[in-house]
């Protein structure tokens, strides 16, 4: 018997080929190759961090040399670089293990790639702790800050909406026992702080008498942060 050649539309199995039965086709490919949450991990580990994990690492370490260079903080900066400091950390941790596991190659091929981010995050702690971005921007904002606390009324706090000295945007300003304060807009994480310049050395650490509830840090030279407590 002489096979009979298949006509055009139809296929070998004996499917006619239509757009139907060739829309099943594709969806069971793709399920049968389809990968797994497993297979998912270790190809996102795989590569090494690049344009989207390192500049929000950046961005993250940036927050939080801002929050520092608040004095007493600054609440959203806080929550913002905390909380993505703490998920882009569990990242990092994750990606890093599973890439441990199963591509000891890739880490050591793009090596500046992977230790990048953990010198951002070591940079960022070590500028917080010695207090250098506080010291920074009150040290640019030293002229602006003393020309607004000679123009303040020496009875009461003046009120300056928001009107920036230097690198600072001030609530009020007011002197009292030969103490300038600044009450900085934003500043504090959950009462008023800001910016003191005192001639004569204050106590730190603890309520100073006649001061009412405030306490006082040393900054730079003449300079202290005060918070309400």
């Amino acid at each position: 018997m002489t096979p009979v050649a298949p006509t055009p539309g139809s296929t070998p199995e004996g499917g006619d080929g239509s757009p139907g039965d060739q829309e099943s086709v594709a969806k069971l490919i793709e399920i049968a190759q389809r990968p797994t949450l497993g297979q998912r991990l270790i190809s996102w580990s795989s590569r090494p961090p690049g344009r989207l994990y390192l500049p929000a690492c950046t961005f993250v370490g940036l927050v939080l040399l801002y929050e520092d260079s608040m004095p007493g903080g600054h609440l959203p900066s806080f929550v913002i670089g905390m909380g993505g400091g703490a998920f882009l950390a569990a990242m990092g941790a994750l990606r890093l293990g599973i890439a441990l596991s199963v591509a000891r190659p890739m880490i050591r091929r793009y090596w500046l790639r992977w230790i990048t981010a953990p010198v951002i995050a070591a940079l960022a702690i070590v500028l917080s702790v010695l207090d250098v971005p506080l010291q920074a921007r009150v040290d640019a904002s030293h002229d602006q800050l003393l020309h607004v606390g000679a123009t303040a009324n020496r009875s009461t706090a003046i009120p300056l909406n928001g009107t920036w000295a230097g690198l600072y945007p001030l609530a009020a300003v007011s002197v009292s026992d030969g103490v300038t304060r600044y009450t900085v807009q934003g500043a504090g994480l959950l009462r008023d702080s800001g910016l003191a310049y005192s001639a004569e050395e204050l106590p730190t650490d603890v309520f100073v008498p006649g001061h009412g509830s405030v306490v006082y840090e040393h900054i730079t030279g003449n300079w202290y942060a005060w918070s309400e407590y």
